[in-house]
């Protein structure tokens, strides 16, 4: 799904974010994703064996074994890794399954609608979260000001 109005729905009711793939490392697009989610009142559940935590949050080997209940399922993974996490989502009872940038699995796609989940691929949660609720200014994004110099401290 990738209209306006459902992606808009999915990021205004979906609270609760399992991240399929959350690196600890703060250059990787998943963390500064999940971050910038996180800072707009998204709890952030990591999914990622590598680690313990993630974020301040407690990081969890895979889907299943995540204790409370999970809204949103963001992955990535590479497409051919999904179809066994949407499975995973579909078992949790998470509400939507948003595959990432580049990440298209048509197989991991068709579980979820025929669970009755909401599915979005190739997109970025954070970038469609800034695009429709005003936070493409977050770190410099559509501010104005065009430098290849790092600001020293945030504009915010």
């Amino acid at each position: 799904m990738s209209d306006i109005e459902t992606l808009r729905r999915i990021l205004a009711t979906n609270k609760t974010i399992a991240v399929v793939g959350l690196s600890a490392d703060w250059y990787r697009p998943s963390y500064f994703a999940a971050k910038y989610m996180q800072e707009h009142g998204y709890r952030i559940v990591p999914v990622n064996p590598r680690y313990e935590e993630i974020l301040g949050e407690r990081c969890y080997q895979s889907l299943v074994d995540i204790p409370h209940p999970v809204d949103m399922v963001d992955v990535f993974r590479r497409s051919a890794d999904v179809p066994p996490i949407a499975e995973q989502a579909v078992a949790i009872g998470a509400r939507t399954l948003w595959q990432q940038l580049g990440v298209v699995s048509e197989e991991a796609d068709r579980i979820a609608r025929d669970a009755g989940l909401d599915s979005v691929m190739d997109r970025c949660v954070k970038i469609e979260h800034a695009r429709l609720f005003g936070g493409l200014n977050w770190v410099g994004v559509d501010t104005g000001i065009v430098s290849a110099r790092r600001p020293r401290q945030l504009p915010y």
